[in-house]
């Protein structure tokens, strides 16, 4: 069997590991870690293809540890009380041994808990391995007996450094400056995807150097890095609301395509720009909310692509207008302060009385109707007896806000007027 270009090219030692500086390089985790000579338990989370398990490998190799491995996909706790069995009657038990769990995040919480003892007793040095958000899989418990890690994305240097390391291996590429960095484009920094596309290049003979036509037609374009129900989706739809929040029409357009271009379900994303249009436009735009529904229809009468154009008008109209939020936090304060005071009853003067008993106990008595007034404004008290109801809403000086401040104060003034 072949093996694999990128098994071919795994690094063997620390420095040819690339992108990762920050937990590799002079002072990071890793090298201070292994200056102090006493190997820990960690656990790398990272993208696909950023150097896991070559890490994993040479940290193993750094401490002269034995190396085993199990995957999360395929092993139960049974299979995790058998290694460790294994280590304990190996002759190599005295120096310790690196125990390598795949797709870590994948074992319940319960099953966790079955790496606890032997960490804690030093037969193992977990290192596992997850491109998921510890906090969101991993129990508190083995959390906080590892290091957590987070490795980076590798951008195109890095991606760089790996062909170049290809070539000093393998020879040259016939490929021109162009079409080397279309495929850095196509690897979209995944440094093991990368090294497939060259294997799958070096197949292919030519007299001539390749450009990013000639690349593009032998090779097919990598699915988009984006999980539907893990840290993508939240990532991204939270770099949405952020860039939308933030005025920043151009920045709002590129996270709603990532999103669109994942394969993310445009309704979702409808919901969230309405949510967006409630939240952080407000009455400083009333016409927003307008806007969000009118394009959640649209995407929901055209279906896509049409339907998505709805979408980015809504998208785009929510970054360039005027933002409040003072609605929002008016709900907030009214839920907290109501959640306080729910033994107050409403005054008996605008409570209805449509029985002759609630006549005689004082249902609606005093009650002045509005419109009979000579302005349509009573100047009510409409708080509980006994309770003073804080001024909630507190509208900015952005768009229709300034008109809600004006009418705000308006009424403000007839009701201390009529004191």
């Amino acid at each position: 069997m072949t093996q694999p270009l990128a098994d071919q090219l795994r690094p063997g030692c620390l420095e040819e590991v690339f992108g990762q500086d920050h937990i590799l390089g002079t002072g990071g985790f890793i090298p201070s870690t292994i200056s102090a000579g006493k190997p820990s338990s960690i656990i790398l989370w990272g993208p696909p293809g950023c150097g896991k398990t070559s890490i994993a490998r040479l940290y193993a190799k750094a401490f002269s540890m034995e190396f085993r491995s199990m995957s999360a996909v395929f092993s139960g706790v049974a299979d995790l009380k058998k290694i460790v069995k294994q280590i304990k009657e190996t002759p190599l038990f005295s120096r310790g041994s690196a125990l390598f769990v795949d797709e870590i995040h994948r074992f319940n919480k319960a099953q966790q808990d079955a790496f606890l003892p032997f960490i804690e007793d030093g037969t193992i040095v977990l290192v596992g391995a997850t491109a998921e958000n510890p906090s969101f899989y991993l129990n508190d418990a083995l959390i906080s007996r590892v290091s957590v890690l987070q490795l980076k994305q590798l951008d195109d240097g890095a991606l760089e450094k790996i062909l170049h390391r290809c070539e000093a291996c393998k020879g040259s590429l016939p490929l021109t400056p162009e079409a080397k960095t279309y495929l850095y484009q196509l690897a979209q920094g995944d440094g093991r995807y990368l090294l497939n596309l060259i294997e799958t290049l070096q197949t292919k003979k030519t007299d001539t150097p390749f450009g990013p036509e000639d690349v593009q037609q032998f090779l097919q374009k990598r699915p988009s890095f984006y999980d539907r129900a893990g840290d993508q989706h939240y990532n991204i739809i939270s770099a949405l609301h952020k860039s939308v929040r933030g005025s920043d029409p151009n920045a709002a357009l590129y996270w709603f395509a990532r999103m669109l271009e994942g394969g993310e379900d445009p309704r979702y994303i409808a919901r969230r720009l309405i949510r967006m249009a409630a939240e952080d436009v407000g009455l400083a735009d009333p016409q927003a909310l307008q806007v969000t529904i009118a394009a959640r229809d649209a995407y929901e009468m055209l279906g896509a692509p049409e339907g998505e154009l709805a979408l980015a008008e809504a998208v785009i109209y929510l970054a360039l207008a005027p933002k409040s939020n003072a609605v929002y936090s008016a709900y907030s304060q009214a839920r907290a302060f109501a959640a306080k005071t729910t033994q107050y009853d409403p005054p008996k003067h605008i409570l209805n009385a449509p029985t002759s008993l609630m006549k005689r106990m004082d249902y609606g008595k005093g009650y002045v109707y509005d419109h009979e007034t000579l302005k349509g404004f009573s100047g009510q008290d409409y708080s509980p007896e006994g309770l003073e109801i804080p001024a909630f809403y507190e509208p900015v000086e952005r768009g229709f806000e300034r008109e809600m401040k004006k009418r705000l104060d308006y009424f403000s003034h007839l009701r201390e007027k009529g004191r």
